[in-house]
């Protein structure tokens, strides 16, 4: 086997000619060219007539044990009919990048699970270039179709920097995605991405997962006014435990007995979890809250009654106990549980929308839990798009092909 053959094998990059190599340090510079005959354009990679050609530039491959390979070419300037001047297009690189695509794909891999600091140790280059990289494979492998035959979405906000910095997150619950992100919590934010979807595609949304966030409802109700809206049962129950919690915080300051304040004072645990996953002393605990303080137990059974309400599998029953709920609410003398009957009974259709069709937003916040753990891995992002490039690498659907054995 010839040397150029042999190093062909070694790059293992189809359409390639090997001209000859030197060696420079610990670094392999291989002269190499297309295979074909003609050039073509970078941009669009139809033939195109070349007319002049530029310095020799290097595009950094993959590492062989401790030797870096580099492939050095001077490419052509190419006069495209259709995209107009570019440099040609080369079978191992996309245009203008200086790393082969073998190389960006293993370092995108790496980053899919490992800290970019491990990455620039074990790839040899630096933390901008890991983020460019990302930025780059996501760029080339976003699913053009992804916005095609939606049918269910979900939408929540994600806080990537203190000061209010937060990024909307729009999630296909059929296919299991990130579909789009944009900077923001706003109205005008989602209003962004409808725009995007186009309005064939916005006809066949029939239903939207969401919290109660006043800016994401406007968007949704004036760009899908067929689409039906489901609140999501955590927000909705996390709205009645923090009623719950803030009744027991006033009984803590009202009651008048040191020792009868600190029992409601640690009774907080106990009155919020579930009725199964109480302990014996927990349950203890309720008992005592019972004979002793009637206000805070008919805050818990607000709580629990709502759950139950929402467990039913009837929208006629579930109709029925919910409008029960909101008067025994209303009429509980619990200024918090006023307060949260009154946003139920305003937001009810959407909440009894969960009834029919059981969605939740579990998947976004599922998705939001992924967000956090790759903002905390690379301790912040100070730009939307560098965490939104992430996002997408990880939970977007892409498919990566490293070149590992």
């Amino acid at each position: 086997m010839g040397i150029s053959s042999l190093l062909r094998k070694l790059i293992g990059i189809a359409h390639i000619v090997c001209l000859g190599w030197r060696l420079e340090g610990s670094d392999l510079i291989i002269n190499v060219r297309p295979s074909w005959r003609y050039p073509r354009c970078g941009k669009c990679g139809k033939r195109a007539p070349g007319y002049d050609q530029r310095k020799p530039s290097r595009c950094r491959h993959l590492t062989f044990g401790v030797t870096r390979f580099w492939l050095e070419y001077a490419p052509r300037r190419v006069d495209c009919p259709t995209c107009g001047i570019h440099h040609e297009q080369v079978p191992w690189a996309d245009l203008g990048s200086r790393f082969t695509r073998p190389m960006q794909e293993l370092v995108a891999y790496m980053a899919q699970t490992m800290d970019k600091t491990a990455v620039t140790k074990l790839m040899g280059i630096s933390w901008r270039t890991v983020g460019t990289i990302v930025e780059n494979v996501v760029s080339d492998r976003m699913d053009e179709t992804r916005f095609n035959n939606l049918r269910c979405i979900g939408i929540d906000e994600f806080s990537y920097r203190k000061n209010h910095r937060y990024i909307t997150t729009v999630v296909d619950h059929d296919r299991q995605r990130v579909i789009w992100t944009g900077k923001g919590r706003s109205s005008k934010t989602l209003n962004e991405f409808f725009d995007l979807v186009g309005e064939e595609n916005l006809k066949k949304i029939k239903h939207v997962t969401m919290d109660m966030a006043g800016g994401y409802i406007k968007a949704v109700t004036e760009c899908l006014p067929d689409a039906e809206i489901v609140f999501d049962r955590f927000h909705v129950q996390k709205l009645v435990s923090e009623a719950l919690d803030k009744v027991r915080r006033n009984q803590v300051r009202e009651t008048e007995d040191p020792e009868e304040a600190k029992k409601v004072k640690k009774s907080r645990f106990p009155l919020l979890k579930n009725p199964w996953n109480l302990t014996p002393k927990e349950k203890h605990k309720l008992a005592t809250i019972q004979q002793s303080n009637k206000p805070l137990y008919r805050a818990y059974l607000l709580k629990e009654a709502l759950a139950a309400a929402l467990d039913y599998r009837q929208p006629k029953h579930a109709r029925e106990a919910l409008d029960n709920w909101l008067a025994w609410a209303s009429r509980s003398k619990l200024k918090p549980f006023v307060t949260v009957a009154r946003t139920i009974r305003k937001y009810k259709e959407g909440i009894l929308a969960y009834i029919k069709e059981r969605h939740t937003n579990a998947r976004v916040e599922g998705i939001n839990n992924r967000l956090r753990m790759i903002a905390r891995r690379a301790f912040g992002f100070h730009s939307q798009s560098a965490l939104s490039s992430m996002l997408f690498l990880c939970c977007g659907g892409i498919e990566l092909n490293p070149p590992l054995p």
